[in-house]
């Protein structure tokens, strides 16, 4: 019989991102030992704000996150105004979302988000300036710029839009290259003290609720509106404005692919499917990938198991992610334009069955 490992596993995460600082945390909650490579410093971190939904509320605060610390701000609303004349053109209010949802909302800044992740994080293996640049996963290694290898248990992709890993996982790094969603984001922010004092502002803000409102461009032909919001305590005003790229190639997302599951006695695994804006779940999904593996390796007992726990993440994780990023892809209230869709990502195949 072969000799069985007892826990901890030795996990890898490469990214320390969002999704990899969760997906680290959880897995050394599990009781595993967990060693984090980013190819970054983290000198000047940079990015705007984001929404967290009660779906990453819940995992998050599993994980002994502190919003107050973060300075989120709450979402008690999300609305959609005219963008010329800011009339309303419909609104959820979200007062009760923990009630009603199990959860509240929250927006915070990603530099506020990723700080308090790393607070959790203080007492981890995390190697900065350690760029992957290639990884086997027949042996259960990765390869880092420099010449060296590290071997584990599990290796767990959180590296991004240019991930090294996702081509290892698919098999095919050409399949990993990113593809054009047709659209564009531009984020800026703006310090409310710069703004408090400005007439036009004072009138904006009595018409905008205290959440998430869309200024929607009801005359256009193709999606062009504003996302707009506070983070840190209502100091910063955040703004996304989304419209259709130019034809020059340059935003993109991922098509949908297969999950492809390494037998062996280590492990390889890719975090969340790349998202589009719409519904608020590139990063929340993420986070909900690092609770569900924290919660199927709570019990591993050996490395003997890994293979056998990814089949559970994939079971798990797959259709609703695939789920999820359909409906990212629609506007609020077009949800029909995708449901044919939707139904190959049932349970099971082809129901009306969602979870």
């Amino acid at each position: 019989m072969p000799q069985v490992q007892e826990m901890p596993l030795e996990v890898i995460v490469v990214g320390a991102g969002i999704g990899g600082l969760c997906t680290a945390v959880a897995m050394q909650q599990a009781g595993h030992s967990v060693k984090v490579f980013e190819k970054s410093r983290f000198a000047a971190e940079v990015g705007a704000a984001l929404l967290v939904t009660p779906n990453g509320e819940r995992v998050l605060s599993r994980l002994g996150f502190d919003f107050t610390r973060a300075r989120a701000d709450d979402m008690t609303c999300f609305e959609v105004l005219d963008g010329v004349t800011f009339e309303p053109l419909s609104r959820a209010d979200l007062s009760q979302a923990r009630k009603e949802f199990g959860a509240p909302l929250y927006t915070v800044h990603r530099v506020d988000l990723h700080n308090e992740l790393l607070r959790l994080t203080s007492d981890l293996d995390i190697r900065l300036a350690s760029r992957v640049v290639a990884a086997d996963a027949e042996q259960g290694f990765i390869l880092l710029e420099d010449g060296t290898r590290h071997h584990a248990d599990l290796i767990i992709g959180a590296d991004g839009l240019h991930s090294v890993l996702r081509g290892v996982v698919l098999g095919d790094q050409d399949a990993a290259k990113a593809t054009p969603s047709g659209m564009s984001a531009f984020r800026f922010m703006i310090p409310t003290s710069q703004l408090q004092d400005d007439p036009h502002f004072r009138e904006l803000l009595k018409l905008k609720g205290r959440g998430n409102s869309v200024l929607a461009d009801t005359a256009h032909q193709t999606e062009r509106h504003m996302v707009w919001y506070t983070c840190r305590d209502g100091q910063i005003q955040n703004f996304a404005g989304i419209h259709e790229s130019m034809p020059t190639g340059g935003d993109v997302c991922f098509p949908f692919y297969p999950f492809i599951l390494r037998d062996y006695r280590g492990g390889l695994t890719r975090e969340t499917m790349q998202m589009l804006p719409f519904g608020a779940q590139g990063a929340n999904q993420a986070i909900e990938d690092a609770g569900a593996l924290g919660a199927i390796f709570s019990s591993s007992e050996s490395t003997l198991d890994v293979a056998g726990r990814l089949g559970v993440f994939e079971r798990v994780r797959r259709l609703r992610a695939s789920r999820v990023q359909t409906m990212s892809k629609v506007r609020l209230g077009k949800e029909g334009e995708v449901e044919a869709e939707l139904r190959q990502y049932a349970d099971p195949p082809g129901s009306g069955a969602f979870h």
